[in-house]
């Protein structure tokens, strides 16, 4: 994995049905390895903020730990099998949040990583619905990048 990389970041909140609300957002990051664990940092521009948050995804076996800096505040831990609960700060307040994740699965190739996480949210202590995030990290060097899963 070279040190430049695309992010491919995607969310599904499912409520009740199949049908759920998805989020999906590209962007340039650096990839970095410290013993077993892998770091993503990358900058976020989110509708209705003005300046970039700095995002920072450390993963390593069964956890996932997503850290955000700027306008938005956050520290989230998925931790197969654990509930963990944080602060959600944003530029309009904050919630409390809470984090359980049923899997947090790794595939790694030379030049392509996927980082799958399964968790149940809630907000303010009441379940609010089940979600998946799936990270697709590629590596930045010279290959075609496609928008297809």
């Amino acid at each position: 994995m070279t040190k430049d990389v695309l992010v491919s970041i995607r969310g599904m909140q499912f409520d009740t049905g199949e049908d759920g609300e998805k989020i999906e957002s590209i962007q340039r990051g650096e990839y970095y390895l410290k013993g077993d664990t892998h770091y993503i940092l990358y900058e976020e521009i989110i509708e209705g903020i003005e300046a970039p948050v700095k995002n920072m995804i450390k993963f390593l076996p069964g956890e996932m730990h997503l850290t955000k800096r700027g306008p938005v505040n956050v520290h989230m831990d998925f931790v197969e099998k654990q509930k963990n609960h944080t602060d959600y700060r944003t530029p309009y307040g904050s919630i409390v949040i809470g984090l359980e994740a049923s899997r947090v699965a790794l595939e790694e190739e030379e030049k392509r990583m996927v980082l799958e996480v399964d968790y149940a949210l809630d907000v303010n202590y009441e379940h609010l619905a089940d979600c998946k995030i799936h990270v697709d990290i590629r590596s930045l060097d010279g290959e075609q990048f496609s928008l297809r899963g």
